[in-house]
């Protein structure tokens, strides 16, 4: 019996992770503003507001990503700092890549559809972003 519920526990824990491919990569492009993020103890971070938004520009699993700081009048402003990033697939797992002047560092893919994105980072730490609702008080 132990073992039963132990397979089907492993089988559920195993076919939560979606399995990613070369067409859910474009899905990356554009804008994610980060919602919350799960510790690897179970506590969770929710963001109510951010300052800041992620920008990724992707193609043929090479770009870039950059922060930008969306201003009342529904433009971004940004700067000339970004991360270079390259996209990893390998059986259905995907990874980002990142590279700056002074780091580099990796982030498994968990979800990625049009409208969410998880990814899980070397320090077992989990964020949920979603695409930003678009505002301006023009």
């Amino acid at each position: 019996m132990k073992r039963i519920l132990l397979l089907i526990v492993l089988v559920s824990v195993l076919s939560c992770k979606q399995k990613i491919t070369e067409t859910d990569i474009s899905n990356l492009n554009g804008y994610w503003e980060i919602e919350k993020v799960e510790l690897p103890d179970g506590d969770k971070k929710e963001y109510k507001v951010n300052e800041t938004i992620d920008f990724f520009k992707i193609e043929a699993n090479k770009g870039f990503r950059k922060k930008v700081m969306p201003q009342l009048d529904g433009t971004y402003l940004t700067n000339d700092i970004q991360e270079d990033v390259v996209v990893v697939i390998k059986d259905g797992d995907a990874s980002l890549q990142y590279k700056t002047t002074y780091a580099s560092w990796k982030e498994e893919i968990i979800e990625l559809t049009k409208d969410k994105l998880v990814v899980k980072n070397q320090q077992e730490m989990e964020y949920y972003y979603k695409r930003p609702a678009k505002f301006s008080v023009k």
